[in-house]
């Protein structure tokens, strides 16, 4: 059984860091809300308690019983979660005369202590609570200060239990990685996760769980759905069958080269052309998320029509990674966007739900499937939204709009390629604006449509930066676009960032 951290979720905006970072140092580790403790804890090696927007003298803030694991396993609190253990030992956490908000450096750190092993006065940190811990309970050690905060870190005699005051998750903690290095070594973990033993332990793991039952799949022409095919291909083989509908929103002739690279990968793949259904329903329509709701509502009649033509199928599996679940619902219950899976269709279709990617971030996924041996375009290939260009396209939907915005699209697309940007850029957009301009061909005005060209570097799509690609490439892209892109003669480019921006508009 797989060794693991559990990282009770507190609602920070960098608990899902910390997972990233823990799996950096190759441990494996699982982010559960603040109040899931897991039953069983036969392979669990110690436990994180992340940060928090509440204060812990909230009413209404996030509590758990810290007498199941305390004493039991390693812990290590950081920021809300080491103020939530003075508090509930009776200590006193009061509001800072202004909020610890920054860079700090630690000014001093008691001397042997194992979780700031190699680490020395003067290691810039990163600080970020309006609230700071003054009184610690009897047993608790202060070990480590900067030049405002007295009580940066403690430790808990008798146990092997820290606290930490600031993030050593985010990159401004320059140690960061050091000090969850050190915690590891506390916990005893053998750091041996991997592509490798991921691939290894769930294609064990789907054989128990599916046997000989079949299992069908939604492809959607990403890296997710792919990769999650090949991973359930080479664990049950013929009993999968993938579905690919087109929802006459994919890309340029998306439909028929990725059914190409199907093929190459050994899969049972059936391909539906949908088109003028999911058109049909979306005429008219122009609120977003009531084109995401009408596109998985088709989504699941077509699937499930085709579904039923195969005999005896008692799974559906999908392409979930974290990031899915995270923006689907936040632990304070606060919901960015649908779920780009299908909600629903598992129960309409009576059918038990298998996600075999439900606990990767987007770049392990990618690891995993360059261990499976997946072709390298199937793998790079940037993330896509499950309702397709209906996203990018604001406003309603017609096959006009969607033959403007592929085709604008393709330009940009195949120039990052070109260019040898496109490995460069973690995801890149053409959206078709809702407003006509005017612009001038020839002698002639014309009024006719904005696009905007939106690209971003990220690692896992929680936070991005818009990328800045050359003035040169721009320049020819809007060019290329303005001239062989009928119905366009405008294009801008966004420099938004994520937060406050999303990467996609809608």
């Amino acid at each position: 059984m797989l060794e693991k951290i559990i990282i009770l979720d507190f609602g920070s905006q960098t608990t899902q860091l910390i997972g990233r970072r823990l799996r950096e140092l190759k441990e494996y580790c699982e982010i559960v809300p603040y109040n899931k403790f897991p039953e069983n804890t036969d392979n669990i090696k110690g436990v994180i308690l992340s940060g928090s927007p509440f204060s812990v003298y909230d009413p209404t803030a996030f509590s758990t019983d810290l007498n199941i694991f305390s004493g039991k396993f390693p812990v290590l609190g950081i920021c809300y979660g080491a103020q939530f253990m003075v508090h509930e030992a009776g200590g006193k956490v009061e509001a800072a005369g202004s909020r610890e908000y920054g860079r700090a450096n630690l000014s001093s750190i008691a001397p042997g202590d194992e979780l700031f092993k190699g680490i020395n006065p003067g290691s810039q940190i990163w600080m970020s609570h309006g609230d700071s811990i003054t009184q610690l309970p009897d047993r608790f050690k202060k070990v480590a200060s900067t030049e405002d905060v007295e009580l940066a870190a403690y430790r808990i005699e008798g146990e092997k239990t820290w606290g930490v005051q600031f993030h050593p998750e985010v990159f401004h903690t320059l140690d960061g990685m050091l000090i969850l290095e050190n915690f590891l070594n506390i916990c005893d973990c053998k750091r041996d996760w991997s592509p490798a033993s991921f691939i290894e332990t769930t294609v064990n793991e789907l054989k128990a769980q599916l046997g000989d039952d079949k299992v069908v799949l939604g492809l959607s022409g990403g890296v997710d759905s792919s990769v999650a095919a090949v991973l359930l291909n080479k664990a049950i083989g013929e009993n999968l069958t993938c579905i690919f509908v087109d929802h006459g929103l994919l890309r340029k002739n998306e439909f028929e080269t990725v059914l190409k690279d199907y093929e190459h990968l050994g899969l049972n793949v059936i391909g539906v052309n949908a088109r003028d259904y999911f058109y049909g329903l979306l005429k008219g329509v122009s609120e977003p998320e009531k084109k995401r709701k009408i596109i998985g509502s088709a989504f699941i009649d077509v699937f499930d029509k085709e579904a039923h033509k195969i005999k005896d199928v008692k799974w559906l599996a999908q392409g979930t990674i974290y990031p899915d679940i995270i923006e689907s619902l936040s632990i304070t219950g606060t919901t960015i966007k649908s779920h780009h899976n299908v909600g629903g269709l598992p129960e309409k279709m009576n059918l038990r739900l298998c996600e075999p990617l439900r606990l990767l971030f987007k770049d392990e996924v990618r690891k995993v499937g360059t261990e499976l041996g997946m072709m390298r375009h199937l793998i790079k290939r940037h993330p896509f939204p499950g309702p397709g260009l209906a996203v990018r396209i604001l406003g309603d939907i017609t096959p006009e709009k969607v033959r403007i915005l592929q085709d604008a699209d393709d330009i940009f697309i195949n120039g990052l390629r070109e260019w040898n940007l496109y490995d460069k850029v973690w995801q890149a957009a053409t959206i078709l604006l809702p407003v006509q301009t005017v612009g001038v061909m020839g002698d002639e005005r014309t009024y006719e449509n904005a696009v905007a060209l939106r690209a971003v570097t990220s690692t896992d799509a929680m936070t991005a930066d818009w990328a800045q690609l050359p003035y040169e490439f721009l320049a020819k892209v809007s060019n290329d676009i303005i001239n062989k892109v009928k119905g366009v003669n405008r294009v801008v480019y966004d420099i938004s960032s994520k937060p406050p921006a999303t990467i996609e508009w809608e």
